[in-house]
């Protein structure tokens, strides 16, 4: 039968090349690239078995293929528009909370003074009182304390001033004369009146200015009066209804949150209402102290200014205890010099006395807080919120203070020399209480027997 074409000998190619030699450079070649030359080829174009498939190298297939180096991962542009996404999020955030900064401290104050007054209406709560009812008796007795508080101290600056003003000159003279006869000084009283209607011009001046500005102050004025109120309509309804608020959040929870954030909860209340009745004790006990002392040193108006002292002296952390022994002080001035100092001397001591043997025993079981680290969250809650950052500080400082020591897992200390407790030496009629020689001094602190390092002198 005759060949077909293409089969025949004359139809092959210019060359002499075979359809064998063909196939044979085509396996070679094939063979040769796949695997990166790796692989040798089989005669006849075979590929031996086993050998990968055929394709281009590292795994190039094609311009537009999977493989292509140079094309871009799919899993990129989400990656980018997702960190876009993000960015412009809480870029928005912050826009959001810089806009919303008043309401939020708003809101802030109202959480905490809620927390404050909560114990009470839970108290009132519990004797048949509706909460309601209870929060709107809570508040006409602050409201009752805060309207004394304020007028008596009103009334006494007012007429304060007013003394000062009209008796300002024999004052001065009276000082002058004390600073001498008792110093040595020779302080010039012409001197002093000499200067006294430039500073007196100044001071008036001032207070001109300061009275011409109106709507300035009107306007300061009608906003402290919309904030107020908006803080006491915050504080009802958390007050009032803070069950069903607290039903509210945790209906959006899953069990073991709801748990957490009622335990937190449960922890600001206690704190925060414990700070307010310790400061309140602590701040009734101040005043009954400085009304005793400036009863017996002939002070004016001895009751209101013993108010003043133990209100601002406890409400008002660090700077309210010179606020609070600055006023009676000027005012025992107007008595004599000597009085003065003594009222000076009664304040300084008194703090000491308070700071080291009452705060310590009354808020110890409340604000169980180094003195170190109280400061530093005033100085942190002045900076973030503001002048009522230094009220809330303190409270949410003890809040988290207590919520971490819940949760926060503590474990043993290591012995070491950096670690050892002070040993602290037994007052002597303690020692004799229990019997113990003297000159024992218990080694951890406690005073609950010797055994500690031996004292000085002692082998």
């Amino acid at each position: 039968m005759p060949d077909p074409p293409g089969d025949r000998p004359e139809d092959a190619p210019a060359g002499g090349t075979t359809g064998t030699a063909t196939g044979t450079e085509t396996g070679a070649a094939t063979g040769t690239a796949t695997g990166g030359g790796a692989t040798a080829a089989a005669p006849g174009g075979a590929v031996p078995p086993g050998s990968p498939p055929a394709g281009p190298p590292n795994g190039y297939a094609g311009r537009n293929g999977a493989g292509d180096p140079r094309r871009m991962p799919p899993w990129l542009p989400k990656a980018f528009v997702l960190a876009g996404a993000i960015t412009l999020a809480f870029v928005a955030g912050l826009w959001i909370v810089e806009r919303l900064r008043d309401l939020l401290v708003l809101l802030l104050i109202s959480l905490f003074l809620a927390f404050a007054i909560e114990p009470a209406v839970n108290w009132l709560a519990r004797r048949g009182w509706r909460r309601g009812a209870g929060t709107a008796l809570m508040f006409l007795v602050i409201a009752a304390c805060l309207a004394g508080f304020l007028g008596g101290i009103g009334s006494l600056l007012a007429t304060q001033a007013s003394n000062l003003i009209d008796e300002f000159p024999g004052y001065v003279t009276a000082v002058i004369d004390w600073i001498n006869g008792t110093f040595g000084t020779e302080l010039s009283r012409e001197t002093v009146f000499q200067r006294l209607p430039t500073v007196t011009e100044q001071l008036s001046g001032q207070l001109s200015a300061l009275a011409g500005n109106v709507w300035v102050i009107g306007t300061t004025a009608f906003e402290v009066v919309f904030k107020g109120l908006a803080v006491l309509l915050f504080t009802f309804y958390l007050s009032a209804e803070g069950p069903q608020f607290r039903r509210t959040v945790c209906s959006v929870l899953p069990p073991h949150r709801q748990r957490q954030v009622l335990t937190a909860w449960e922890i600001a209340v206690d704190k925060t209402g414990g700070y307010i009745y310790s400061r309140a004790l602590l701040a009734l006990v101040s005043g009954v102290a400085h009304y005793i002392a400036m009863a017996l040193l002939g002070v004016p108006y001895a009751a209101t200014l013993a108010l003043w002292a133990g209100v601002l002296s406890q409400f008002i952390p660090v700077i309210g205890t010179y606020l609070a022994g600055a006023v009676p002080v000027l005012v025992a001035l107007t008595v004599a010099p000597s009085t003065a100092l003594w009222m000076l001397l009664f304040i300084v001591g008194y703090q000491q006395l308070e700071n080291y043997l009452l705060q310590p025993r009354i808020t110890a079981r409340t604000m169980d807080m180094h003195p170190a680290v109280a400061f530093g969250l005033v100085l942190a809650g002045a900076a973030v919120v503001g002048p009522a950052g230094v009220l809330l500080a303190l409270p949410l400082g003890a809040s988290l203070q207590a919520f971490a020591g819940a949760y926060i897992r503590r474990y043993d200390v290591e012995e070491h020399p950096l670690t050892e407790p002070p040993a602290r030496r037994v007052p002597r009629w303690r020692r004799r209480e229990r019997g113990e020689p003297p000159g024992e001094r218990t080694g951890d602190g406690t005073g609950e027997g010797p055994g500690g390092p031996p004292g000085p002198g002692r082998g």
